[in-house]
């Protein structure tokens, strides 16, 4: 199937420009309707507007809750047909109200190994820990703080003179290839999921 995805960012929109690019490369089945934004000005709202792509902005600042923000999200998502949410670079956490919404259907990308190192500032807490392998994680979003069923998950060996800026970059770089793989499984009805298990099917085995 084709996916309608509705991508959420809060910043410079580089996985979601792994996205469009894949689409237009012919390796994501998938359509862009909205890009939605909780910040104004961000650089991801650009990269929509140069690819034709609706974008909204909504400031979470203008709601009184979580879930008073989620509900105006989510009715932002359904007037375009969305049925898969990417959160991508979205620095909020979401409430059951996203979730039951598109139920199954919401996917982050994380830049560590989880469980390793969720939250913010990923990279530098895998540096200041001492980590010999760093990576990034697609998963599943739960209630919880990255803590949804492992859709795929890709390492990245830190170097002894890694900063936060050159591991991050080189993290980033396997996101955007992890990112647009896991979105076409879902496309292609390939993942199954097992309680907290997720499997990737042989294509013969859809």
């Amino acid at each position: 199937m084709t996916l309608a995805l509705g991508v959420l960012v809060s910043g410079s929109g580089s996985n979601l420009q792994s996205i469009l690019d894949a689409c237009s490369d012919g390796k994501l089945d998938a359509t862009v309707r909205v890009v939605l934004s909780n910040k104004p000005g961000v650089f991801a709202l650009e990269r929509a507007a140069r690819a034709g792509i609706d974008a909204v902005v909504l400031s979470h600042r203008d709601f009184s809750s979580r879930e008073a923000f989620d509900g105006a999200v989510v009715e932002a998502l359904r007037a375009r047909g969305v049925d898969t949410v990417v959160l991508a670079g979205f620095m909020r956490i979401v409430t059951p109200v996203l979730l039951d919404a598109f139920r199954g259907r919401v996917i982050n990308v994380h830049p560590a190994l989880l469980p390793a190192f969720p939250g913010v500032d990923a990279q530098r807490q895998a540096l200041e820990y001492g980590a010999k392998i760093a990576g990034c994680t697609v998963h599943f979003v739960d209630a919880g703080m990255d803590t949804g069923p492992v859709i795929a998950q890709s390492a990245v060996a830190v170097r002894e003179d890694d900063t936060v800026e050159s591991l991050r970059a080189r993290i980033l770089s396997e996101e955007h290839i992890l990112l647009p793989a896991a979105l076409q499984w879902l496309a292609e009805g390939r993942l199954s999921v097992d309680g907290r298990r997720v499997r990737v099917l042989d294509a013969a085995r859809r």
